[in-house]
C-alpha cells in the first residue's frame, strides 16, 4: 500500500530539493576537475609574484581567491602600483577574474 504526504508537506519537499539542487550549482566549476587550481594556491602565487617586485614590498596588500576570483584589497602609494598588482594577479593561471578593491593612500 503507498502511502501519500499530506499536501501541507508538498511546499516543505519542494523547499527541500530547491536546496539541494542550489547546492549542487554552487558546487559545479566551469572547468574540468583537473585544469581548476585550488583557491589557495592562486592566493600563494599571487603573493609571491606580487612581493617579489621591490616597488610593491612591504605595501598592505591582501588578497583572496574564491572560484578563481581574486579579490585584491589593500593600500598603495600610487595609481601604476595598483595597476602593477592588478596585472600580476591576472597572469596568474587559474584566475579567470580580478577585484581590484585596492585604494590609492591620500597624501
Amino acid at each position: 500500500m503507498q502511502t501519500k504526504l499530506p499536501q501541507r508537506c508538498a511546499p516543505f519537499a519542494a523547499a527541500i530539493l530547491l536546496t539541494l539542487a542550489l547546492a549542487a550549482c554552487a558546487t559545479a566549476r566551469k572547468c574540468g576537475t583537473t585544469d581548476c587550481p585550488p583557491d589557495d594556491r592562486i592566493t600563494d602565487q599571487v603573493r609571491t609574484a606580487i612581493f617579489q617586485r621591490p616597488e610593491l614590498a612591504g605595501l598592505d596588500i591582501r588578497v583572496q581567491t574564491k572560484g578563481g576570483v581574486v579579490y585584491l584589497y589593500g593600500l598603495v602609494d600610487t595609481r601604476p602600483q595598483k595597476s602593477t598588482v592588478e596585472s600580476l594577479a591576472r597572469e596568474t593561471p587559474g584566475v579567470t577574474r580580478v577585484v581590484n578593491s585596492i585604494e590609492i593612500r591620500l597624501r
